[in-house]
């Protein structure tokens, strides 16, 4: 099946609480709709008066990437460490990347994009940590 064109102008949408995270709100951009689930993307921004809970976990999908337009985040990534995230920053997660939210500043404000539209995330528990090498 083919794609359809999508337009949605920011006077025509709304943002709402319900999402994969409680702490904060979506605009769905109409690219699900408009891919018949292959894309979805939105506008992520801080909700006022929630934060990150800190909880690792992972996402069953193919692509994500985020792009943020205002704001600061602080993430944390297996393998990586934590990483501050700011106006203009753009990063890939790889599929399946154990990752958490630290901390983000109350103007926050996002786009995210992943595929396929609807994936599964997963809670996990905290990696272990990684043994330095033995000294001789």
């Amino acid at each position: 099946m083919k794609s359809k064109f999508a337009v949605q102008h920011f006077k025509a949408s709304q943002f709402k609480k319900r999402g994969l995270r409680n702490y904060f709100e979506y605009r769905d951009l109409g690219i699900e709709k408009a891919t018949r689930g292959k894309v979805v993307a939105h506008v992520i921004r801080a909700r006022p008066g929630k934060a990150p809970h800190g909880q690792w976990h992972r996402h069953d999908c193919h692509v994500q990437f985020v792009y943020v337009l205002k704001g600061r985040a602080v993430f944390e990534y297996e393998g990586v460490g934590k990483v501050t995230m700011r106006a203009g920053t753009c990063f890939y997660q790889p599929p399946g990347i154990r990752h958490r939210e630290i901390s983000h500043s109350k103007d926050l404000e996002l786009i995210e994009i992943v595929a396929p539209a609807r994936f599964r995330t997963v809670a996990l528990e905290k990696p272990a940590a990684r043994k330095s090498p033995a000294r001789r």
